[in-house]
């Protein structure tokens, strides 16, 4: 997203409050979030509804936009942490899931947390496609030939991706 979708005098006209050129800008915005936002999340669902957060987030601050040239790498920092705060919330639940019933001191709580946060970091690391097919097998649950498939991908190409991934997140969560 290079801003080539929209001009300068139409960002500005939209940071004015003009409605036609706010929409257009949504318009134009929506397949580059989109397809950062494919590369970013775990899922495909995860992406559509981060691109869709990030397009409203545009639509209702784009008039607290200071620099018109600062459109694209705003939207992309949007995406970003909207894709890391999906990963986290779904890490937290498996982890609630875990650990339901039991009562844990509020040490033990930040530790949990901390560690929850080392492991979203580690795989936002990952290469994209290890990242997917990790977060889609691993933490999503899904079976390995229903990951090849949605990833485009051979069983043991989803295999190898999944392997280097482990071995990546054991690599960087070592202590």
């Amino acid at each position: 997203m290079d801003g080539g979708w929209a001009s300068e005098q139409l960002i500005e006209a939209a940071q004015g409050g003009d409605v036609e050129s706010i929409a257009a800008v949504v318009y134009g915005a929506h397949p580059h979030v989109r397809r950062f936002a494919e590369h970013l999340c775990a899922s495909p669902q995860d992406a559509e509804d981060a691109a869709q957060e990030a397009l409203i987030v545009l639509f209702r601050k784009i008039g607290s936009l200071r620099a018109s040239a600062a459109l694209a790498s705003w939207m992309f920092r949007i995406v970003r942490n909207e894709c890391v705060r999906r990963a986290r919330r779904l890490l937290d639940h498996h982890g609630e899931e875990a650990g339901a019933g039991l009562a844990a001191s509020a040490e033990e709580e930040v530790l949990r947390r901390l560690e929850a946060g080392l492991l979203a970091q580690a795989i936002q690391e990952l290469p994209d496609v290890q990242r997917r097919v990790l977060i889609m097998r691993d933490v999503l649950g899904y079976p390995g030939r229903t990951v090849a498939t949605s990833l485009g991908l051979s069983t043991p190409a989803m295999k190898s991706h999944l392997h280097r991934a482990r071995t990546a997140l054991r690599t960087s969560l070592r202590p």
